[in-house]
Protein backbone atom coordinates (compact mmCIF):
# COMPACT_ATOMS: atom_id res chain seq x y z
CA UNK A 1 0.00 0.00 0.00
CA UNK A 2 1.24 3.25 -0.93
CA UNK A 3 1.56 6.51 1.42
CA UNK A 4 -1.57 7.87 0.19
CA UNK A 5 -3.60 4.41 0.79
CA UNK A 6 -3.60 2.84 -2.38
CA UNK A 7 -3.11 -0.50 -3.45
CA UNK A 8 -0.46 -1.72 -5.63
CA UNK A 9 -3.37 -2.18 -8.45
CA UNK A 10 -4.74 1.12 -8.05
CA UNK A 11 -1.61 2.61 -8.32
CA UNK A 12 -0.70 0.65 -11.97
CA UNK A 13 -4.10 1.39 -12.81
CA UNK A 14 -3.30 5.32 -11.81
CA UNK A 15 -0.29 5.36 -13.84
CA UNK A 16 -1.73 3.48 -16.68
CA UNK A 17 -4.40 6.16 -17.16
CA UNK A 18 -1.74 9.53 -16.81
CA UNK A 19 0.24 7.65 -19.17
CA UNK A 20 -2.84 7.46 -21.85
CA UNK A 21 -4.15 10.83 -21.19
CA UNK A 22 -0.84 12.29 -21.26
CA UNK A 23 -0.71 10.28 -24.78
CA UNK A 24 -3.90 11.57 -25.96
CA UNK A 25 -3.08 14.84 -25.07
CA UNK A 26 0.37 14.85 -27.01
CA UNK A 27 -1.66 13.26 -30.28
CA UNK A 28 -4.37 16.01 -29.40
CA UNK A 29 -1.38 19.15 -29.99
CA UNK A 30 0.94 17.27 -31.99
CA UNK A 31 0.44 19.60 -34.47
CA UNK A 32 0.93 22.57 -32.33
CA UNK A 33 3.87 21.19 -30.29
CA UNK A 34 6.33 23.28 -32.21
CA UNK A 35 4.83 26.12 -31.41
CA UNK A 36 4.59 25.45 -27.77
CA UNK A 37 8.68 24.54 -28.13
CA UNK A 38 9.51 28.00 -29.81
CA UNK A 39 7.35 29.79 -26.94
CA UNK A 40 9.57 27.99 -24.02
CA UNK A 41 12.75 28.52 -25.90
CA UNK A 42 11.87 32.20 -26.20
CA UNK A 43 10.83 32.72 -22.87
CA UNK A 44 13.59 30.74 -21.44
CA UNK A 45 16.40 33.02 -23.84
CA UNK A 46 14.88 35.90 -22.51
CA UNK A 47 13.57 35.08 -18.65
CA UNK A 48 16.52 36.69 -17.28
CA UNK A 49 15.75 39.95 -18.82
CA UNK A 50 12.39 39.54 -17.81
CA UNK A 51 13.14 39.04 -14.62
CA UNK A 52 15.39 42.13 -14.28
CA UNK A 53 12.15 44.45 -15.98
CA UNK A 54 9.87 42.35 -13.07
CA UNK A 55 11.90 44.01 -10.57
CA UNK A 56 12.72 47.17 -11.51
CA UNK A 57 8.62 47.99 -12.61
CA UNK A 58 6.87 45.91 -10.18
CA UNK A 59 3.48 44.04 -11.95
CA UNK A 60 0.18 45.61 -11.25
CA UNK A 61 -3.07 43.11 -10.08
CA UNK A 62 -3.16 42.01 -13.42
CA UNK A 63 0.32 41.49 -14.37
CA UNK A 64 -0.66 42.43 -18.21
CA UNK A 65 1.35 44.77 -19.27
CA UNK A 66 5.10 43.39 -18.82
CA UNK A 67 4.03 40.31 -20.18
CA UNK A 68 2.66 41.93 -23.36
CA UNK A 69 5.15 44.33 -23.97
CA UNK A 70 8.05 41.83 -24.36
CA UNK A 71 5.58 39.70 -26.16
CA UNK A 72 5.09 42.14 -28.78
CA UNK A 73 8.82 43.05 -29.18
CA UNK A 74 10.42 39.23 -30.12
CA UNK A 75 7.12 39.21 -32.25
CA UNK A 76 8.46 42.30 -34.10
CA UNK A 77 11.69 40.90 -33.84
CA UNK A 78 10.48 38.36 -36.53
CA UNK A 79 7.72 40.28 -38.33
CA UNK A 80 9.85 42.78 -39.14
CA UNK A 81 12.99 41.26 -41.38
CA UNK A 82 9.61 38.91 -42.61
CA UNK A 83 8.28 42.50 -43.66
CA UNK A 84 11.67 43.57 -45.25
CA UNK A 85 12.02 40.29 -47.04
CA UNK A 86 8.28 40.46 -48.28
CA UNK A 87 9.16 44.12 -49.86
CA UNK A 88 12.33 43.39 -51.53
CA UNK A 89 10.73 39.71 -53.12
CA UNK A 90 7.91 42.08 -54.37
CA UNK A 91 9.95 44.05 -56.02
CA UNK A 92 12.33 41.25 -57.44
CA UNK A 93 9.24 39.75 -58.40
CA UNK A 94 8.12 43.03 -60.35
CA UNK A 95 11.29 42.64 -62.38
CA UNK A 96 10.64 39.23 -63.10
CA UNK A 97 7.23 39.85 -64.40
CA UNK A 98 9.00 42.73 -66.48
CA UNK A 99 12.21 40.52 -67.59
CA UNK A 100 8.97 37.70 -68.92
CA UNK A 101 6.97 40.39 -70.92
CA UNK A 102 10.23 41.09 -72.35
CA UNK A 103 10.98 37.74 -73.71
CA UNK A 104 7.61 37.12 -75.07
CA UNK A 105 8.08 39.86 -77.30
CA UNK A 106 11.72 40.75 -78.20
CA UNK A 107 13.74 37.64 -76.04
CA UNK A 108 16.11 38.25 -74.01
CA UNK A 109 19.96 38.28 -75.33
CA UNK A 110 22.69 36.36 -72.98
CA UNK A 111 23.96 38.68 -70.79
CA UNK A 112 27.74 40.11 -70.62
CA UNK A 113 29.18 38.20 -67.58
CA UNK A 114 27.77 34.97 -69.18
CA UNK A 115 30.86 35.45 -71.26
CA UNK A 116 33.59 35.67 -68.89
CA UNK A 117 32.85 32.75 -66.54
CA UNK A 118 35.72 31.15 -65.61
CA UNK A 119 34.75 27.82 -66.71
CA UNK A 120 31.31 26.60 -68.94
CA UNK A 121 31.15 29.68 -70.44
CA UNK A 122 30.33 28.71 -74.23
CA UNK A 123 28.03 26.04 -72.89
CA UNK A 124 25.97 28.32 -70.70
CA UNK A 125 26.06 30.75 -73.63
CA UNK A 126 24.61 28.08 -76.21
CA UNK A 127 21.48 27.13 -73.97
CA UNK A 128 21.00 30.80 -73.40
CA UNK A 129 20.86 31.34 -76.76
CA UNK A 130 18.63 28.13 -77.97
CA UNK A 131 16.23 28.64 -75.12
CA UNK A 132 16.28 32.51 -74.51
CA UNK A 133 17.50 34.79 -77.23
CA UNK A 134 14.75 34.65 -79.38
CA UNK A 135 11.04 35.27 -78.48
CA UNK A 136 9.92 31.92 -79.70
CA UNK A 137 12.33 29.42 -77.75
CA UNK A 138 11.63 32.11 -74.75
CA UNK A 139 7.94 31.54 -74.78
CA UNK A 140 8.26 27.61 -75.26
CA UNK A 141 10.51 27.83 -72.24
CA UNK A 142 8.01 29.98 -70.20
CA UNK A 143 5.33 27.59 -71.40
CA UNK A 144 7.12 24.91 -69.44
CA UNK A 145 7.69 26.86 -66.51
CA UNK A 146 3.73 27.80 -66.09
CA UNK A 147 2.95 24.03 -66.52
CA UNK A 148 6.30 22.98 -63.53
CA UNK A 149 5.09 21.32 -60.66
CA UNK A 150 6.41 24.34 -58.59
CA UNK A 151 3.68 26.34 -60.21
CA UNK A 152 1.41 23.49 -60.10
CA UNK A 153 1.88 23.10 -56.30
CA UNK A 154 1.20 27.18 -55.53
CA UNK A 155 -1.91 26.36 -53.83
CA UNK A 156 -0.46 24.25 -51.33
CA UNK A 157 2.38 26.71 -50.80
CA UNK A 158 -0.10 29.30 -49.74
CA UNK A 159 -1.96 26.99 -47.03
CA UNK A 160 1.68 26.21 -45.81
CA UNK A 161 1.98 30.00 -45.64
CA UNK A 162 -1.44 30.13 -43.73
CA UNK A 163 -0.74 27.78 -41.25
CA UNK A 164 2.41 28.87 -40.10
CA UNK A 165 1.19 32.18 -39.83
CA UNK A 166 -1.35 30.17 -37.25
CA UNK A 167 1.60 28.53 -35.64
CA UNK A 168 3.28 31.62 -34.99
CA UNK A 169 0.52 33.72 -33.78
CA UNK A 170 -0.51 30.53 -31.19
CA UNK A 171 3.93 31.14 -30.38
CA UNK A 172 3.59 34.49 -29.38
CA UNK A 173 0.28 33.94 -27.41
CA UNK A 174 1.47 31.08 -25.29
CA UNK A 175 4.70 33.13 -24.81
CA UNK A 176 2.67 35.88 -23.25
CA UNK A 177 0.56 33.06 -20.68
CA UNK A 178 4.37 31.86 -20.01
CA UNK A 179 5.67 35.32 -19.05
CA UNK A 180 2.36 36.24 -17.07
CA UNK A 181 2.65 32.78 -15.06
CA UNK A 182 5.92 31.90 -15.45
CA UNK A 183 7.26 32.55 -11.74
CA UNK A 184 3.95 29.78 -10.79
CA UNK A 185 4.91 27.36 -13.58
CA UNK A 186 8.67 27.05 -12.43
CA UNK A 187 7.43 26.26 -9.50
CA UNK A 188 5.44 23.68 -9.89
CA UNK A 189 7.80 21.99 -12.81
CA UNK A 190 10.02 21.69 -9.81
CA UNK A 191 7.61 20.70 -7.61
CA UNK A 192 6.93 17.65 -10.32
CA UNK A 193 10.41 17.05 -11.12
CA UNK A 194 11.72 16.59 -7.72
CA UNK A 195 9.03 14.41 -6.95
CA UNK A 196 9.62 12.44 -10.28
CA UNK A 197 12.90 12.18 -10.81
CA UNK A 198 14.47 13.49 -7.43
CA UNK A 199 17.46 16.20 -7.01
CA UNK A 200 18.56 14.86 -10.45
CA UNK A 201 15.67 16.57 -12.05
CA UNK A 202 16.19 19.72 -11.01
CA UNK A 203 19.65 19.33 -12.23
CA UNK A 204 18.60 18.41 -15.71
CA UNK A 205 16.07 21.50 -15.47
CA UNK A 206 18.69 23.88 -14.84
CA UNK A 207 21.26 21.94 -17.00
CA UNK A 208 18.33 22.37 -20.19
CA UNK A 209 18.11 25.72 -19.35
CA UNK A 210 21.84 26.73 -19.13
CA UNK A 211 22.19 24.41 -22.93
CA UNK A 212 19.66 26.72 -24.32
CA UNK A 213 21.16 30.47 -22.72
CA UNK A 214 24.24 29.01 -24.10
CA UNK A 215 22.96 28.15 -27.41
CA UNK A 216 21.13 31.33 -27.63
CA UNK A 217 24.29 33.15 -27.43
CA UNK A 218 26.37 31.03 -29.47
CA UNK A 219 24.32 30.80 -32.38
CA UNK A 220 22.16 33.71 -32.41
CA UNK A 221 23.87 36.21 -31.25
CA UNK A 222 26.78 35.47 -33.34
CA UNK A 223 24.83 34.35 -36.16
CA UNK A 224 23.82 38.68 -35.95
CA UNK A 225 26.88 39.22 -35.45
CA UNK A 226 28.31 37.69 -38.67
CA UNK A 227 25.17 38.71 -40.66
CA UNK A 228 26.41 42.56 -40.05
CA UNK A 229 29.73 42.08 -40.39
CA UNK A 230 29.53 40.44 -44.03
CA UNK A 231 26.89 42.93 -44.57
CA UNK A 232 28.60 45.65 -44.27
CA UNK A 233 30.83 44.34 -46.78
CA UNK A 234 28.58 43.41 -49.01
CA UNK A 235 27.52 47.11 -48.52
CA UNK A 236 31.44 48.24 -49.46
CA UNK A 237 31.69 45.93 -52.55
CA UNK A 238 28.44 46.25 -54.24
CA UNK A 239 26.71 42.99 -53.66
CA UNK A 240 23.07 43.64 -54.95
CA UNK A 241 20.69 44.12 -52.13
CA UNK A 242 23.10 44.37 -49.06
CA UNK A 243 20.68 44.47 -46.47
CA UNK A 244 18.43 41.24 -47.73
CA UNK A 245 21.97 39.88 -48.32
CA UNK A 246 22.88 40.79 -44.88
CA UNK A 247 19.74 39.06 -43.26
CA UNK A 248 20.16 35.94 -44.87
CA UNK A 249 23.76 35.50 -43.94
CA UNK A 250 22.98 36.29 -40.43
CA UNK A 251 19.93 33.45 -40.42
CA UNK A 252 22.33 31.16 -42.44
CA UNK A 253 25.19 31.63 -39.73
CA UNK A 254 23.23 30.70 -36.67
CA UNK A 255 24.37 27.13 -38.25
CA UNK A 256 27.89 26.48 -37.88
CA UNK A 257 29.56 26.80 -40.99
CA UNK A 258 26.14 28.03 -42.88
CA UNK A 259 27.22 31.49 -43.53
CA UNK A 260 29.93 29.97 -46.24
CA UNK A 261 26.71 29.41 -48.17
CA UNK A 262 25.75 33.50 -48.20
CA UNK A 263 29.25 34.57 -48.89
CA UNK A 264 29.98 32.38 -51.15
CA UNK A 265 26.94 33.13 -53.24
CA UNK A 266 27.59 36.80 -52.93
CA UNK A 267 31.42 36.72 -53.91
CA UNK A 268 30.04 34.80 -56.91
CA UNK A 269 27.62 37.18 -57.94
CA UNK A 270 30.33 40.11 -57.93
CA UNK A 271 32.50 37.75 -59.79
CA UNK A 272 30.13 37.38 -62.54
CA UNK A 273 29.67 41.31 -62.52
CA UNK A 274 32.94 41.24 -63.51
CA UNK A 275 34.58 42.83 -59.89
CA UNK A 276 37.00 40.28 -59.16
CA UNK A 277 38.89 42.33 -56.54
CA UNK A 278 35.42 42.23 -54.48
CA UNK A 279 34.46 38.82 -54.66
CA UNK A 280 38.31 38.03 -53.32
CA UNK A 281 37.54 40.56 -50.56
CA UNK A 282 34.44 38.96 -49.56
CA UNK A 283 35.65 35.74 -49.32
CA UNK A 284 38.63 36.47 -47.38
CA UNK A 285 36.26 38.31 -45.08
CA UNK A 286 33.89 35.58 -44.96
CA UNK A 287 36.26 32.90 -44.03
CA UNK A 288 37.89 34.89 -41.62
CA UNK A 289 34.97 36.19 -39.85
CA UNK A 290 33.16 32.85 -40.11
CA UNK A 291 37.05 30.93 -38.83
CA UNK A 292 36.97 33.38 -35.68
CA UNK A 293 33.34 32.83 -34.92
CA UNK A 294 32.59 28.82 -35.35
CA UNK A 295 36.49 28.21 -33.81
CA UNK A 296 36.93 30.61 -30.82
CA UNK A 297 33.47 32.33 -30.24
CA UNK A 298 31.05 29.60 -30.09
CA UNK A 299 33.21 26.61 -28.74
CA UNK A 300 33.23 29.00 -25.68
CA UNK A 301 29.94 30.28 -25.36
CA UNK A 302 28.05 27.26 -26.05
CA UNK A 303 30.54 24.90 -24.81
CA UNK A 304 31.00 27.18 -21.39
CA UNK A 305 27.30 26.81 -20.55
CA UNK A 306 26.47 23.12 -21.65
CA UNK A 307 29.65 21.54 -20.54
CA UNK A 308 30.07 20.02 -23.78
CA UNK A 309 32.75 19.24 -26.03
CA UNK A 310 32.06 21.24 -28.97
CA UNK A 311 32.60 18.35 -31.52
CA UNK A 312 29.29 16.91 -29.44
CA UNK A 313 27.84 20.52 -29.42
CA UNK A 314 28.27 20.58 -33.44
CA UNK A 315 27.12 16.85 -33.61
CA UNK A 316 23.91 18.05 -31.62
CA UNK A 317 23.05 21.02 -33.64
CA UNK A 318 23.82 18.90 -36.84
CA UNK A 319 21.59 15.74 -35.69
CA UNK A 320 18.52 18.42 -33.87
CA UNK A 321 18.51 20.51 -37.32
CA UNK A 322 17.90 17.09 -39.14
CA UNK A 323 15.35 15.52 -37.10
CA UNK A 324 13.86 19.14 -35.40
CA UNK A 325 13.91 21.23 -37.84
CA UNK A 326 14.98 25.22 -36.97
CA UNK A 327 14.03 23.34 -33.38
CA UNK A 328 17.12 21.46 -33.03
CA UNK A 329 19.25 24.58 -33.07
CA UNK A 330 18.29 25.08 -29.47
CA UNK A 331 16.65 21.05 -28.75
CA UNK A 332 20.15 19.29 -30.00
CA UNK A 333 22.44 20.69 -27.55
CA UNK A 334 20.28 20.50 -24.77
CA UNK A 335 19.38 16.75 -24.70
CA UNK A 336 23.05 16.20 -25.43
CA UNK A 337 23.97 18.11 -22.56
CA UNK A 338 21.16 16.22 -20.21
CA UNK A 339 22.44 13.10 -21.30
CA UNK A 340 26.09 13.92 -21.02
CA UNK A 341 25.34 15.57 -17.57
CA UNK A 342 22.97 11.33 -16.70
CA UNK A 343 26.06 10.13 -18.03
CA UNK A 344 28.57 11.62 -15.97
CA UNK A 345 26.60 11.24 -12.82
CA UNK A 346 25.73 7.69 -13.26
CA UNK A 347 29.45 6.66 -14.26
CA UNK A 348 30.78 8.68 -11.42
CA UNK A 349 28.70 7.70 -8.83
CA UNK A 350 28.54 3.95 -10.27
CA UNK A 351 30.57 1.38 -7.50
CA UNK A 352 33.34 -0.24 -9.05
CA UNK A 353 33.50 -3.66 -10.19
CA UNK A 354 36.38 -5.72 -8.70
CA UNK A 355 38.54 -6.83 -11.13
CA UNK A 356 38.78 -10.35 -12.26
Amino acid sequence: MSQDGSTRPQLMARVALALALAGFGVWTLHRYLPALLWAAILAIAVWPLYRRAVGRWPPGRHNIVLPALFTLVLGLMFIVPLVVVGIQAGTEVRGIYETIDKARTDGIPPPDWLGHLPAGSRQATGWWNRNLATPDEAAALLKKARQSEFLANSGHLGAAIVHRAVLFGFTLLTLFFLFKDGDALTAQLQRASHRAFGPSGERVGRQVIASVHGTVDGLVLVGLAEGAILGIGYLLTGVPHPTLFGLLTAIAAMVPFGSAVAFGIAALILLMQGSVTGAIAIGVLGVVTTFIADHFVRPGLIGNATRLPFLWVLLGILGGVETWGLLGLFLGPAIMAALTMLWREWAGNAPDRPAG
